[in-house]
């Protein structure tokens, strides 16, 4: 059976993924890396099955009897090529090593031979490189006008909003799944025996499994709304808050905090392309009009600073927008690339006969 036909139950009995799961090596973490990323489908299985396995004791990693990996090895320099290699590798899939993974033995043999493949043939001078696997530092940004979805390597989703950026491990660790945040992203986090950490600026959110909307502002405000499950809120100077779902907690950039419920269509409706509008002044349209096509908005004449609008769109352009709040505001607008420039015929007229 392959893997992308295995369930929970044929995971934890496969000796690869045992050993993968609690002794982790260049190899297997390789081995399913790479297979995660083809089987996205699976992950949540898989991650399951981790769990399971994390919370049985196994025995110490055995090691394979020092005679066969000579011979093994001795076999793989002798190979001419690729096909050699295959051929090796099914013959000792039949062969009983005195080994508690003889299952997955031949697999692990046919990567090492890949590698020393490519390390003599393609690298023969890079003698040098660290054995040590170090995962990569990935970093994810959006401009203004688009946003996105990831799926990190825990099967956490995160929904990337326009004008921000993300960076995470290509693997986490052992013990804790770390990101660092700048701009805004909802969070839907699988729950697992490690923490998930979201860092923003000096701002820790700490969570197992959950979801919830976090938004720095920048000029230094931040806001966390918690849509399910429970979170705990350290900043820089050690304050620590912690929110039930439909709580939020707002902080602005003097450092005040408040604590309220929140309105989830407003806060995280963004992630399904809904436009919220709440009372909005003049000026938070504008800006949140303009992150979220990328464009720039120019004015001519005077607007009434107090000046309000409410509305929701849904997955609609720019022109629709435009149409819906200004001309129901009494004001003109111009689309011209990447430019709108609002009138207020009235005040703009009065301004032209001065």
């Amino acid at each position: 059976m392959k893997y992308k036909d295995y369930n929970i139950e044929d995971f934890i009995m496969d000796d690869f993924f045992i050993q993968w799961v609690k002794y982790p090596n260049e190899n297997n973490r390789h081995f399913w890396q790479k297979w995660l990323e083809q089987h996205p489908e699976k992950r949540e299985i898989v991650m399951q099955a981790v769990t399971m396995i994390n919370s049985i004791h196994y025995q110490d990693k055995a090691e394979m009897d020092d005679g066969r990996y000579i011979e093994a090895f001795e076999n793989i320099l002798k190979a001419e090529n690729v096909k050699d290699l295959k051929k090796i590798n099914r013959e000792i899939e039949f062969k009983k090593f005195n080994f508690p993974w003889r299952g997955i033995a031949a697999s692990l043999l046919l990567c090492f031979c890949f590698g020393i493949i490519f390390k003599m043939a393609i690298q023969p001078h890079n003698t040098s490189e660290s054995n040590t696997y170090k995962p990569a530092i990935i970093k994810r940004s959006n401009p203004a006008g688009k946003k996105s979805v990831l799926t990190l390597s825990d099967g956490s989703k995160v929904y990337l909003n326009s004008a921000s950026e993300i960076s995470y491990f290509s693997e986490f660790d052992d013990s804790l799944r770390v990101v660092k945040l700048s701009g805004e992203a909802f969070f839907k986090v699988q729950k697992e025996a490690r923490p998930f950490v979201v860092e923003t600026g000096q701002t820790k959110i700490i969570v197992l499994g959950t979801s919830f909307n976090v938004n720095q502002g920048k000029n230094g405000a931040l806001s966390v709304a918690l849509v399910t499950g429970k979170v705990k809120i350290k900043d820089g100077i050690g304050q620590q808050m912690s929110l039930e779902p439909s709580e939020m907690i707002t902080r602005d950039n003097q450092g005040e905090i408040l604590k309220t419920t929140f309105d989830p269509l407003y806060i995280t409706g963004w992630k399904d392309k809904v436009l919220v509008f709440k009372r909005n002044s003049f000026l938070e349209v504008k800006e949140k009009v303009e992150n979220w096509f990328g464009i720039k908005i120019k004015i001519h004449g005077e607007i009434n600073p107090k000046m309000t609008y409410s509305g929701i769109y849904k997955d609609e352009n720019l022109e629709n927008v435009l149409s819906g709040i200004f001309l129901s505001s009494g004001l003109n607008y111009q689309i011209k690339d990447k430019n709108v420039i609002i009138t207020n015929p009235i005040k703009h007229e009065e301004t032209l006969k001065k």
